[in-house]
């Protein structure tokens, strides 16, 4: 009878994509560009629609904001990969792990209820052009945006509340149901922990 390892998982090894070192600089050089190309696209277009007064109208405000959250949804995961490209300990806890799973959420949901409200807002303009004013005034639309921020931070924490909920899982379960399990070279593991995803 051979005893099952009743040790907790705490903490996640994140593999990467390669071991090659010649590679590694390469994707780090490509991902960090694909990184500042974003982050500059979305906070300049912000700035853009901030700056300039004849943009301050619902559609560019919606789209502001909709780049703005593009722009968080960004920083919410690529620091941590870029990290990762040179660092020895590839380890990141649980907790962080939810909490960059919080905030990639919060970014992703603001985004859905940023999008259902310009449709709305385009719905209005095309369907009834010349009510367009009444119907969808500034206020309405600083209302919506609001409203969509409000959702964005409260839907992720339902999701949150409830994976922090669910019952502690051996380290063997967690590694079972890891379908990149089988392709890990073995010997390369960290002190004999795991290797996941």
């Amino acid at each position: 009878m051979t005893k099952a390892n009743h040790s907790l998982t705490n903490e996640f090894i994140l593999m990467g994509l390669t071991d090659n070192p010649d590679l590694k600089i390469l994707l780090f050089v490509v991902f960090s560009a694909i990184y500042l190309v974003t982050m500059v696209g979305n906070l300049g277009l912000v700035a853009l629609i901030y700056m300039e007064r004849h943009l301050h109208t619902p559609m560019y405000i919606f789209l502001g904001n909709l780049a703005l959250m593009d722009s968080f949804c960004s920083c919410a995961v690529t620091p941590k990969m870029l990290e990762n490209f040179f660092s020895e300990d590839r380890r990141i806890s649980l907790y962080e792990c939810m909490v960059q799973f919080y905030f990639l959420c919060v970014a992703e949901s603001t985004d859905s209820f940023l999008l259902a409200a310009m449709a709305y807002d385009r719905y209005v303009a095309i369907c009834r052009p010349l009510q367009y004013h009444t119907l969808m005034s500034k206020r309405l639309c600083i209302q919506m945006t609001i409203g969509a921020y409000i959702g964005g931070v409260l839907h992720p924490m339902v999701e949150v509340g409830l994976l922090l909920r669910l019952p502690p899982f051996p380290a063997e379960t967690a590694a079972a149901h890891i379908p990149m399990q089988a392709s890990a070279r073995p010997g390369k593991g960290e002190g004999g922990s795991p290797r996941t995803c």
